[in-house]
């Protein structure tokens, strides 16, 4: 399958602001895409059912829709994987990065979040959500400004070397700063809107 040109650049400038962002954990997290310390990180497959990479995602996986989540699925982790966990976030909000999920001890037999992933703390495979920016667990969709030009919703995945110690419901903060140093391998899909 070809991309096109503006699909193509999507998908290397996703990979390019991962890794700085990655590096560039001791800053805030609202000001961070990701963390993970300074080791060798492999790439990771990242695609979506719900939405093509660099193409607008549908209205129902947003906040003027049924604001559910979109199906998310990653590729084959390296040895050592213990857990995954993913992110959405938007880095094109008006007052910095805003969090638009985090979802962390996402079993390592997992290659896939499902199409509207329950709102709860803690699901029934052990995975548990933290708080987004909107000061709720689970998913909350894309709902920038209005006129506010497109945005782009960064759903990261990450392969940890071991299982975060955290509580359900934690903020952004406290989910990079447990997964610094621990990530083994990372990769994003990008969705846009606008209103």
């Amino acid at each position: 399958m070809r991309l096109t040109t503006t699909a193509a650049a999507l998908v290397i400038s996703a990979g390019l602001a991962l890794t700085g962002a990655l590096e560039a954990n001791t800053r805030a997290a609202d000001k961070s895409a990701s963390s993970s310390g300074a080791q060798s990180r492999a790439a990771l497959s990242v695609t979506s059912k719900s939405f093509a990479a660099g193409a607008t995602i549908p209205k129902i996986y947003t906040g003027e829709g049924k604001d559910i989540s979109p199906e998310i699925s990653w590729g084959q982790a390296p040895a050592g994987t213990a857990v995954f966990a993913l992110t959405c976030e938007d880095p094109d909000a008006p007052n910095g990065r805003w969090f638009h999920w985090i979802i962390f001890n996402i079993p390592a037999q997992s290659h896939a979040l499902k199409e509207g992933t329950d709102k709860t703390a803690v699901l029934k495979d052990g995975s548990e959500q933290g708080t987004n920016d909107f000061g709720k667990i689970g998913y909350n969709g894309p709902m920038p400004p209005p006129g506010a030009g497109v945005h782009h919703y960064h759903f990261n995945v990450f392969a940890l070397d071991k299982k975060l110690t955290l509580k359900a419901g934690c903020d952004k903060r406290q989910f990079y700063a447990a997964a610094r140093g621990h990530v083994l391998a990372q990769g994003a899909v990008i969705g846009l809107y606008q209103r």
